[in-house]
């Protein structure tokens, strides 16, 4: 019998995305992308603030609400990210 564990290590890589919260960061700014573009393309196609330009159809809006989406959603995950990572680098000071 073996005192390892059977679970394989982690690779350093893996383990520094792990420590300064990369993965959760991903979700939130997932979510807050998702939820803003879904916001602004619900203003536009329902005409929420007033009559919308007649110069494309839902279609042409969902699409740019994609791009929102995924704007967003790296912009959150950066700025999370950093600031978790700073704030470990100030604890491990």
């Amino acid at each position: 019998m073996s005192s390892r564990s059977t679970e394989p290590a982690r690779s350093p890589t893996v383990a520094f995305l792990d420590e300064i919260g990369a993965f959760q960061n991903a979700v939130i700014g997932a979510i807050v992308g998702v939820a803003f573009a879904l916001c602004w393309w619900a203003i536009r196609v329902f005409e929420l603030l007033g009559p919308a330009p007649e110069v494309g159809s839902p279609l042409l809006y969902a699409s740019l609400a994609f791009v929102l989406a995924f704007g967003t959603f790296v912009l959150v995950t950066t700025v999370l990210t950093v600031m978790t990572a700073a704030l470990a680098v100030k604890r491990m000071e």
